[in-house]
C-alpha cells in the first residue's frame, strides 16, 4: 500500500474506479444516439442506446458482478424517456427530461446539506474505506457538506447550460456540446472534491493509503514509548 499518495495519484485512482461507469452509463449511450440521429433515425438511436444499458446489466448479473447505480439509474432513465418519446413523437420532450432530474439532483443534494444528512457522505465510501469514527470529526462533516454543496452547484450548471444548449441549437449539435459540457463540469467537480478531500483529511492528522486503486483513510497509531 502506497500511504499518504500524492494528490495527483488520488485523482487517477478515483478516475480509473469512476470513468468505466461513466463511460458505460453515459457516454456510449449518447454516443448511440448521436449515430442514430445522422443515420437511421433518433427513434432508433434511443432504442440503441436502451437496449445497450440492458444488455450491459445482463452482462453483469450473468458474471456475478453487481450492477453500478450508474447504469442502473441509465436503463431506467432511457427507459421511461424512450416511451416518453414514442408517445410524444417530440425530440425536445427526450431532451428535456435529464435536465429536470438534473434540477432534482442539485435540489437533493442542496437539502440533504441543509439538513446535515449530506448525500456525499454516502458516497464516500464507494471511493475511500475509513472507519464509522473518521466519518463522525467534525472537519470531514464539514468536507461532507461543502463537497456536497459543490456538487450541487455543479448539477445545477449543467442543467442551466444544457438547457440553454436545448433552447438555441440544433439537435444534432447539441449532443455532441451538451454530453461535452456535462462531461467537463464533471471531471471539475472530480478535480475539487479530491483536492479539498486530501487537503482535509492531511490538516486533521489522517494518513491515507493507496491499495490497488483504492483509497483508505485512517488515523496514524501512535508510537509506542
Amino acid at each position: 500500500m502506497a500511504l499518504n499518495p500524492t494528490w495527483a495519484a488520488v485523482v487517477l485512482a478515483v478516475l480509473r474506479r469512476l470513468a468505466p461507469q461513466l463511460v458505460e452509463a453515459t457516454l456510449i449511450p449518447s454516443v448511440l444516439v448521436y449515430l442514430g440521429l445522422w443515420t437511421l433515425g433518433l427513434t432508433w438511436g434511443i432504442l440503441a442506446a436502451v437496449i445497450w444499458a440492458f444488455a450491459m446489466s445482463g452482462r453483469r448479473i450473468a458474471n456475478g458482478r453487481p450492477v453500478s447505480g450508474l447504469l442502473i439509474v441509465a436503463g431506467v432513465g432511457l427507459s421511461v424517456r424512450c416511451v416518453v418519446y414514442l408517445l410524444s413523437q417530440n425530440a425536445f420532450v427526450f431532451f428535456a427530461q435529464p435536465i429536470i432530474r438534473t434540477v432534482a439532483m442539485a435540489s437533493l443534494f442542496a437539502l440533504s446539506a441543509l439538513a446535515r444528512r449530506p448525500l456525499v457522505a454516502r458516497f464516500a465510501a464507494d471511493f475511500c474505506s475509513f472507519d464509522a469514527a473518521i466519518g463522525q470529526r467534525p472537519a470531514i462533516v464539514a468536507l461532507f457538506r461543502r463537497l456536497t454543496y459543490l456538487w450541487a452547484c455543479s448539477q445545477a450548471v449543467i442543467a442551466g447550460i444544457t438547457l440553454t444548449l436545448l433552447l438555441t441549437v440544433p439537435v444534432n449539435v447539441f449532443i455532441g456540446t451538451a454530453a461535452g459540457a456535462t462531461w467537463l463540469i464533471v471531471i471539475v467537480s472530480i478535480l475539487m472534491t479530491v483536492a479539498d478531500a486530501v487537503r482535509t483529511t492531511r490538516d486533521d492528522g489522517l494518513h491515507t493509503g493507496l491499495d490497488q486503486g483504492h483509497i483508505h483513510a485512517f488515523v496514524p497509531e501512535a508510537p509506542i514509548a
